[in-house]
């Protein structure tokens, strides 16, 4: 019977050695850097287009 290699995963923020319990970071500190990299548009795809809509449609009618 053959064996599988397991190869290490590594966090994406600091290339630590993940943890279980905060999959796929190594830790608590980790997912919070990239829950705040989400929430403040880091991972955003640059376009060159503008948001659409007029001044007007925030208004209640």
């Amino acid at each position: 019977m053959s064996e599988k290699k397991l190869s290490k995963l590594i966090c994406p923020v600091c290339r630590g050695e993940e943890v279980e319990k905060y999959k796929p970071f190594c830790s608590k500190r980790c997912a919070d850097v990239d829950l705040n990299r989400w929430l403040d548009g880091g991972y955003r795809i640059p376009t060159e287009e503008r948001p659409g809509g007029n001044v007007d449609d925030d208004e209640i009618l």
